[in-house]
């Protein structure tokens, strides 16, 4: 309990101002309940209630209160000093990134923390196993392709009986890392016609955070959406094979996304670890839609219970829950940056 002495004492001298960067977020309590506010991506809500259920358990006196009120909300957060960290989809824009240094009075830092690999589900009962190429996915969800037997897919799903209904597509309305992976996806490897963006360019229909869109396409016969595995897989969801750049349709597990996280590279510069992802990889079992969630913090004032946390996070116990939970450990020579970096901040 010795760092969390320490957090209490911490945070007893951000009431008179003795932390500037965090005294805005950090809450003591009559029973010295230290807790940290953060926000942001709702890709890794599943994450963080087991790294936060577990990480009491360890630290009784500690609390992280964790809002996932998607990417852009969470770097605004942060960005205005209302949290300690923020998680988020996406690397920061330059004009974000210098708001968000201007906070810390430091750099602040992308620590990648989460690989949540991004389902394409559907709900076609009588459609088992449907698979689908980059083109035919940019073709659904742009509006040009309507029905779910257009001979777009039915290329892609050869001998297979396709009803001749409507496709409903379903995307997230709120600002949305996932959504901002997603184009980003179909802008490289399919002919995707817009830019990749936080906010869904095409026609559709609109529905609030990645738990919304899960139910809606779960009660919505015809649908097809996008979320992250782990949402995917506890509603049981019919989850699409895609085609990667070697032409293997592959099924989406943790382990297929971990490969092709493998291919990506680190892209920050002084001490930041952004990471820039290959979207085109061509490794053999590689399943192409996976996304990163990035944490983002001070580098310099952050408080001391935040980087215990990260400590956890960052952890062989920390990673090992994620497979749990439908998310993909970071590979060992990216986690091992990611754990020196922690320790590099004061």
């Amino acid at each position: 309990m010795t760092v969390i002495a320490g957090s209490l004492a911490l945070a007893a001298l951000t009431s008179s101002g003795g932390c500037v960067t965090d005294s805005p977020v950090t809450v003591m309590t009559a029973g010295d309940i230290v807790t940290i506010h953060a926000s942001g991506s709702s890709a890794q809500l599943g994450a963080m209630e087991a790294w936060r259920a577990d990480f009491q358990k360890i630290y009784p006196r500690a609390r992280i209160d964790y809002r996932p009120n998607g990417s852009g909300a969470g770097v605004r957060d942060f960005a205005n000093g209302v949290t300690a960290f923020a998680g988020s989809d996406v690397a920061l824009k330059p004009e974000e990134q210098a708001l968000a240094d201007k906070r810390c009075g430091s750099r602040a830092l992308h620590l990648p923390m989460v690989v949540g690999p991004i389902a394409v589900a559907y709900n076609l009962p009588s459609v088992p196993g449907l698979k689908l190429s980059p083109a035919t996915m940019s073709g659904v969800f742009s509006g040009r392709i309507t029905r779910w037997d257009a001979a777009e897919i039915a290329a892609d799903n050869r001998g297979v009986r396709l009803p001749h209904a409507g496709i409903k597509v379903l995307h997230r309305s709120d600002d949305s890392g996932t959504s901002h992976n997603f184009t980003t996806y179909l802008k490289a490897a399919g002919g995707w016609p817009y830019e990749p963006s936080k906010k869904w360019p095409a026609p559709g229909r609109g529905v609030t955070r990645s738990g919304g869109i899960t139910d809606a396409v779960k009660e919505t016969e015809g649908a097809i959406g996008y979320m992250e595995y782990g949402f995917a897989s506890n509603a049981e969801l019919q989850i699409a094979k895609v085609k990667n750049a070697a032409g293997e349709f592959v099924t989406l597990s943790p382990e297929s996304a971990s490969k092709s996280v493998g291919g990506a590279r680190l892209v920050g510069e002084d001490g930041d670890l952004t990471i820039e992802l290959n979207y085109t990889t061509k490794k053999k079992g590689a399943y192409p839609i996976v996304l990163v969630t990035h944490e983002i913090a001070c580098r310099k004032g952050a408080h001391p219970l935040v980087r215990t946390f990260f400590r956890y996070t960052a952890s062989n116990a920390g990673q090992s829950y994620l497979s749990l939970f439908g998310y993909a450990p970071l590979p060992p020579e990216v986690i091992a940056k990611v754990r020196a970096q922690i320790d590099a901040m004061t």
